[in-house]
């Protein structure tokens, strides 16, 4: 089984997707004049200007449903694993992911949107709906739906799950099959509730823990600020492979921090349209653009904080890539969550472990919660009328298992598994936004010509635009 996930893992993550990642991102910059800079204050501004409907949720429900799904164990975990693998180095390119991941964002988000449609009384949507509705391949559609449930149902959880329970097990001592046990009950509680009920879980929880987390990274940086200069000195001569001891894994934090930075604000990888498509908005584009802003607050904002907290401390281990370090002041760590409990614990001796393991506990079980959301968006697009009560059920349990199993697996192997699930739905998710780029185009241009002419309710007409296959906006948008 080892051999199988290794080779699926050469496969899938060859230095072509890390190519992919990083010019896809570049071409949608170029091709939407760089939005995510010109439009930065429309980013927050629209994030509460639309109100939920009986078909929809509100931005910034859509906002917290895909937040929650970007902010996770790669913050705080995945920013531990690529300075152990990559070196401090890997955070620059985790910048820099995210810096062009958020105009791949405001692409897919949108026409997560644009395509969207309306089942079971609820909009659905995501890169399924807009490969069959915008590219007219069905075969394609069903491929990515098929490998997103999988991925969200199998491959996904076991990640999050596996790093709650270590943090867990860290700080109170708690048995790794007792914090999956008891993730998987919670979450159950919510799953069954249906979608209405994930969002408004979503809308508390999200601001709640993303704020908190915050103001601790915040406090520790005030308490470290002479510092930061040297750190960021430290980042950059790593990530360009100038620095003394980091200079010879150039390569390594390139890959890490890809790798590491898609996994952890999702930007490509096709996540995020399903809860963009959720949204009740006068224009695809805003919500294009709320999307846009969450990979700021993901990358940005929390996990620049988790590596500025982990480099303060200087307790980390980087490896040579064989089974020697380059870098070890940590013995008998794993390179996971408990890097930072241990940072922030040296800051606050006896808090730190703590608050890293409840803080992780809420991004996790949110995270869950967006994975969950987009399964079974996936599932109702693979049934043309109502989801199969029985297939529903299947899913539910599926998930709920592969958390149990995700929290006493290996770190190691568990990442592996998240590793290969981000990898397929990002590959599969690059080309159809890259096909069907034209349309998310064409709405940012609707938008910012509106925007100009300062009307008081956006509009948005794809008979007009010559976009065709939106019966979710022919029908409600336009009557």
């Amino acid at each position: 089984m080892e051999k199988i996930i290794d080779f699926l893992l050469s496969i899938i993550w060859s230095d072509a997707l890390v190519i992919l990642c990083i010019v896809g991102g570049l071409y949608f910059s170029i091709q939407t004049k760089f939005v995510q800079v010109r439009l930065f204050k429309s980013m927050f501004l629209y994030l509460f200007r639309s109100k939920s409907s009986e078909k929809g949720v509100s931005s910034f429900q859509a906002f917290a449903i895909a937040i929650s799904g970007r902010i996770g164990t790669g913050n705080i975990a995945g920013v531990a694993t690529a300075i152990a693998i990559g070196g401090p180095g890997a955070i620059f390119w985790m910048w820099l992911i995210a810096f062009f991941g958020a105009s791949t964002a405001y692409v897919e988000a949108t026409l997560g949107q644009i395509y969207k449609e309306v089942k079971d009384g609820e909009y659905r949507g995501g890169p399924a709906f807009y490969i069959k509705k915008g590219l007219g391949s069905k075969k394609f559609a069903a491929l990515f739906s098929i490998i997103t449930i999988i991925s969200c149902s199998f491959f996904l959880p076991g990640v999050q799950s596996n790093s709650a329970a270590a943090a867990l097990n860290q700080a109170f001592e708690i048995n790794s099959l007792y914090s999956g046990i008891g993730i998987a009950l919670l979450l159950g509680f919510i799953i069954f509730g249906g979608v209405k009920r994930i969002a408004k879980a979503a809308e508390i929880i999200v601001p709640f823990m993303a704020i908190g987390y915050i103001l601790m990274a915040l406090l520790i940086i005030g308490m470290n600020i002479t510092e930061v200069p040297s750190m960021f000195k430290l980042i950059f001569e790593s990530a360009f492979g100038i620095h003394s001891t980091f200079g010879g894994i150039l390569g390594s934090a390139i890959a890490m921090g890809v790798k590491r930075g898609l996994y952890s604000n999702e930007a490509g990888q096709g996540t995020a349209p399903h809860a963009a498509a959720a949204a009740e908005v006068d224009h695809p584009a805003q919500q294009g653009l709320v999307q846009a802003f969450s990979i700021y607050v993901d990358t940005l904002f929390i996990c620049t904080a988790t590596a500025l907290i982990i480099l303060f401390s200087g307790l980390y281990n980087v490896s040579d890539g064989s089974d020697g370090f380059l870098y070890k002041n940590l013995t008998d760590v794993d390179s996971g969550p408990e890097f930072t409990q241990f940072a922030v614990d040296s800051f606050f001796p006896g808090f730190g472990f703590g608050f890293v393991a409840i803080a992780l506990f809420f991004f996790v079980f949110t995270t869950l919660m967006a994975y969950y959301y987009m399964a079974e968006t996936n599932l109702s697009f693979m049934f043309k009328d109502k989801i199969n009560p029985i297939a529903l059920f299947s899913l539910r349990i599926v998930l709920l298992l592969t958390i149990i199993f995700g929290a006493i697996n290996t770190s190691a192997r568990a990442w592996d598994l998240g590793d290969i699930g981000v990898g397929l739905m990002a590959w599969l998710n690059f080309i159809a936004i890259l096909l069907l780029r034209k349309p998310a185009i064409i709405a940012l241009r609707d938008f910012e010509r509106q925007k100009k002419l300062k009307v008081k309710k956006y509009h948005f007409n794809p008979k007009e635009l010559g976009i065709k296959n939106t019966e979710a906006w022919d029908k409600d948008k336009m009557e």
